[in-house]
Formats: structure tokens, sequence, C-alpha cells
């Protein structure tokens, strides 16, 4: 299937079929898509959390506001987290880059003070979003981004050291009933020639 075929089909999961599960050779699949996103200067300031435990995504599906329904029923939960500390991210991340990369952020980055720079590291894990879900659409795989979810809560519940949760995505198959599938409720996007200037 072309790109743009994928973009025209491809949407946001509202009502997903429990008993249809991702099989194991695509959950390894997306680890490996992850694990390649792209970021600025090759930063990768992030963890990703892959949930099919039914039990630990009941939990965040509780503190995930009105996404509830939609946790519990796909296959799995992908959480999106970032660091947490600017001196972890320069001493873990940073002092591993080639020079170039190094100069860029201390020339750019660093001068934004902590505010700034915690700011600059969640954008490159929304680079990665938009990254997992295309891959998600060219593999067939429903789903569905959320940030509609307590960061604080989800931290409590997946206790990872040094990182925060940003945002959620919930992936599986669609339950034929859903109401917001392209071919049941079409596609609504501004005109082009109001979204793109070509110059």
């Amino acid at each position: 299937m072309h790109f743009l075929d994928i973009a025209k089909n491809r949407y946001s999961t509202k009502q997903y079929n429990p008993n249809e599960k991702l099989s194991e050779d695509a959950v390894q699949q997306l680890k490996e898509i992850l694990r390649l996103s792209p970021s600025s200067i090759n930063s990768q300031p992030w963890k990703f959390t892959i949930i099919a435990d039914t039990k630990v995504k009941s939990e965040l599906a509780t503190v995930s506001y009105h996404n509830l329904e939609k946790i519990n029923q796909a296959s799995h939960l992908v959480v999106f987290n970032v660091i947490d500390c600017v001196e972890k991210f320069e001493n873990e991340n940073l002092c591993k880059l080639p020079e170039g990369a190094v100069n860029y952020y201390n020339q750019h980055v660093r001068p934004l003070g902590e505010a700034g720079i915690k700011n600059w590291m969640q954008h490159q894990v929304y680079l990665s979003l938009g990254f997992f879900l295309a891959a998600c659409a060219s593999m067939g795989i429903d789903s569905t981004p959320m940030e509609g979810i307590q960061p604080d809560e989800y931290d409590k519940v997946l206790r990872h050291n040094g990182y925060t949760a940003l945002f959620a995505v919930a992936i599986g198959r669609r339950d034929t009933a859903d109401f917001n599938q392209p071919t049941v409720k079409p596609k609504l996007r501004r005109p082009l020639e109001d979204v793109v200037d070509a110059i």
C-alpha cells in the first residue's frame, strides 16, 4: 500500500476488539521501530513501555480519564516516557554523542535553561509518536494516541526511575462496529490550500 493510502485510512480507533491480540512478532517489530525513532542530534531522551498485562493495563486505564474503555479493550498499551532530569540526560545520553552533536546542544539547547531543555526533550518524544503511529498503520495495526492520562499516577504504577510518562498509545485491532473508522465517519481535514504553502 502506498503511504498516501495509509494516511487516508489511518484514524484514532475508539473501539477495539478485546479478543484480537497482536502477535509477538508484530510487537517485536514495533519495539525495534521505537528504538529507531528519529530525534534531534540523536538525543533519544526516552523510554517506551509496552504493556500487555491485563492487570497493569487496567490499573493505568483507571487513571486515563475518558480512555478507560479503549485501554482495557486494546491488545497493548504503549507508554511514552521522557527523561525527567537534565543532569541524567547529560550524563547518560549526551556524553555518548559525537562532538558535533554535543557542540550543538551546548550552543543551542543548554542556554534555554532547565525548563527549556526539558521542553526540548519532550519534543523529541513527540517525534517518536508520529513515527510510531505511521509504523502501526503501515502494519495494519490500529492505534489511539492519548494525552488524556495522569502522568504522576502512571509513574507510580510503572516506577521508571529517572523517567516520567508523557502520553500513551493504545494499539490492537478495531472492533468492526467502531463508529470512528473512515468507512463509517469520513475523515475531516482542512483544505490543502489552507494548510500547505508552496514557495
